[in-house]
């Protein structure tokens, strides 16, 4: 059976009759479900986790920005089902591919998800199924990776079944940033890949942006994540030359942002969190290695931006030693352990790496976050603690407060009243009058 033609296409996605499954229903993989399904579309969601196709089935969800009414309402339409069954594939027509693509030990890119999803994937592929990757990676990885774990079957890419490559622009917690607002970059392993998977995220987004290659679009995202990385490390390096000249670099910021061209603020803060900026240039860094060409820019803001759980624990130290105290013996607590504001997301988060080296350093440490009440288990962190309670006695108590994540929820004025020192290295507390003598900027 010969692959159906693009006309055949056409009019199942306009008739929303083409099924779409997803794998991988994390951050990325669940609002994509969601987005799927709300216009229109069955869609199969695909996890190896059973506890969270489990919740997903019983109408509940584990994401915080995607709330389980929402969930509910999924279910509720008969369009949306999750599934631990791979085989279950061979009933899609797409199949989007969200799945993690972190760092290995060695800052090499981990694909191990990428190669099993496709080894699986392959096992059910059927002729006419689009097939598109959209985990971050190297430019390169749909055609040399993925492809030839589809291909182990028998069939062909480009003539029994289409393939193509469209980053994730997933901002979690920003409504005005949901998947279903932001244009989607589209590259083809061909022509007809390119034009179907466009056509598809077409039905769903405000506007579709071809590119000439799978490639393009996978730089594309590399491009994306490695400005923010470069933009910040730029502005936390200026902030320790600034703090030594006695400069307050959130008020150069704030200055410089009135430019109207020519001029985006970043800002600076205890490190990079989340699945892409600090995991995406490395990416690059590592491909470019097999081509020969050195990519120290990005290296060196690499670096930077590493180097700032350590700046911001020498800020503590220092603060706590100008009240005649150790750091050994003293009780931290960290306020949030998320990897920004608002989010339920600790991956990456600078508040394990805080964390831990406080509790080197013979720290007694605690943490609280609203939205994270247990540090889950991370590739590269040992440390397991619950959140406390956030009351005036817990904030007495503790011979410092360390900032790491500015919640909306907290109130500033009522946390610095009742603290003895905080080390704020988000300007959190810039709105605070009462008590600034208290407050330390890291």
């Amino acid at each position: 059976m010969a692959p159906p033609d693009l006309s055949s296409w056409s009019r199942k996605i306009a008739d929303r009759e083409a099924v779409v499954a997803v794998i991988g229903l994390g951050y990325v993989g669940l609002p994509l479900v969601e987005l799927f399904s709300g216009s229109g579309f069955r869609v199969l969601g695909l996890d190896i986790d059973p506890s969270k196709v489990d919740r997903l089935n019983r109408g509940e969800s584990y994401i915080g920005h995607v709330d389980s009414a929402r969930v509910s309402a999924m279910r509720s339409t008969g369009r949306f089902e999750a599934t631990t069954d791979f085989s279950r594939l061979a009933d899609a027509d797409a199949i989007l591919i969200c799945v993690p693509t972190p760092l290995g030990e060695h800052r090499e890119p981990d694909l191990s998800a990428v190669l099993k999803t496709g080894s699986a994937i392959g096992r059910s592929l059927r002729e006419g199924q689009l097939v598109v990757l959209e985990s971050t990676t190297y430019p390169g990885t749909t055609r040399d990776v993925l492809r030839p774990q589809l291909e182990a079957g028998g069939l062909v890419a480009s003539r029994d079944f289409f393939l193509a490559y469209s980053p994730e622009r997933e901002d979690p917690g920003n409504p005005e940033h949901s998947a279903g607002r932001i244009p989607k970059v589209v590259g083809g392993l061909d022509a007809a890949s390119l034009a179907i998977a466009g056509e598809l995220y077409g039905a769903v987004v405000p506007r579709v942006v071809p590119v000439s290659s799978c490639e393009v679009a996978e730089a594309c995202k590399i491009l994306e994540n490695t400005y923010r990385s470069v933009n910040i490390a730029l502005v936390n390096e200026l902030k320790v030359l600034y703090d030594r000249m006695g400069i307050d670099i959130w008020e150069v910021i704030e200055a410089a942002k009135t430019k109207p061209f020519g001029f985006q603020a970043f800002y600076p803060g205890p490190g990079l969190g989340g699945h892409c900026i600090p995991i995406d240039p490395f990416y690059l860094t590592w491909i470019a290695r097999k081509y020969g060409q050195p990519t120290r820019f990005i290296e060196l803001a690499g670096e930077i931006n590493t180097s700032m759980p350590a700046y911001v624990i020498g800020k503590v130290v220092a603060a706590l030693n100008s009240r005649r105290k150790p750091l050994n013996g003293s009780r931290v607590l960290v306020l949030g352990a998320a990897y920004k504001k608002d989010v339920d997301d600790p991956r990456e988060s600078p508040a394990f790496e805080l964390l831990e080296r406080l509790q080197e350093g013979g720290a007694e440490v605690s943490y609280h976050d609203p939205l994270i009440p247990t540090l889950p288990p991370m590739r590269h962190h040992t440390i397991r603690l619950s959140s406390v309670a956030l009351t005036a006695e817990t904030l007495e108590a503790a011979d410092c407060v360390l900032i790491c994540t500015d919640h909306s929820c907290y109130d500033w004025d009522w946390i610095v009243r009742h603290c003895s020192l905080v080390v704020d290295p988000r300007n959190a507390t810039r709105g605070v009058s009462e008590g600034r003598d208290r407050i330390v900027l890291a």
